[in-house]
């Protein structure tokens, strides 16, 4: 569990992390971001989770396929997290 910052939405700090982690190729494309163990990891509930993922749907980091999850984008550009290409 990570210590949060508390001058700011727990949802933005996931997102944070989550970012970090899919720029730096902890994540790679196609990784199934699991619900269940990211909640664990950090200590949330569903919705706080979920809020911090559509932010990164927003983005276009990741994308969630209806009963199967919610996955890595494929990035356009080693250098460029931003431009992801989806399914």
């Amino acid at each position: 569990m990570i210590e949060f910052e508390p001058d700011r939405f727990r949802w933005e700090q996931i997102a944070d992390v989550l970012r970090r982690r899919i720029s730096d190729g902890t994540y790679r494309p196609k990784h199934l971001l699991s619900e269940v163990q990211l909640m664990q990891e950090f200590g949330v509930a569903r919705g706080t989770l979920r809020k911090a993922m559509q932010r990164l749907r927003d983005e276009k980091l990741i994308y969630t396929i209806p009963n199967l999850g919610s996955f890595v984008g494929q990035r356009a550009e080693p250098t460029d997290a931003s431009a992801i290409e989806q399914p």
